[in-house]
């Protein structure tokens, strides 16, 4: 085959990919929209930032009819803020989860692990928070099925 043909092949698929893409998006296909929200710091603030982050993604999405689904992950000292005990931002999160009930809250078992082993008792964490491996892997899974990553 002539090389310029196939060249010329490549080029307008590489072209058209993006334009099919868009006409999709044009003829009413919504793309699920995917955030992830990392937290590493013992600080109310930065929590209240992330939890803001989450809502005010949301509402947008969901004022133009799209999904999103939102994962805040907390671990070393960001872990204080899902920790049941300790966490100064409860009732923010209570009430985000109340307005946006899929909006998930991952707490690095690494460092409850070491956190436990230094403290010398359980480290109990909120109902909302699901218990994840390590937090910072569970940053890398999300980024993996294209999960947009966030540092508030």
């Amino acid at each position: 085959m002539n090389r310029r043909w196939i060249f010329k092949v490549l080029t307008a698929a590489a072209v058209a990919a993006p334009l099919a893409d868009r006409s999709a998006m044009a003829a009413g296909e919504k793309k699920p929209h995917r955030l992830a929200l990392h937290v590493d710091q013992n600080d109310p603030d930065v929590m209240k930032l992330a939890l803001n982050n989450a809502r005010n993604a949301y509402d947008l999405y969901h004022e133009r009819g799209e999904e999103v689904a939102i994962e805040i992950v907390a671990y070393g000292p960001g872990l204080h803020m899902l920790r049941d005990d300790t966490s100064p931002v409860k009732p923010e999160i209570r009430e985000l989860r109340k307005r946006v009930p899929q909006v998930a809250f991952g707490a690095c078992n690494n460092t409850k692990t070491a956190m436990e082993k230094r403290e010398g008792k359980p480290v109990p964490i909120i109902p909302e928070g699901t218990i994840v491996p390590a937090g910072v892997v569970r940053l890398v899974e999300l980024q993996e099925q294209g999960y947009a990553y966030v540092k508030p």
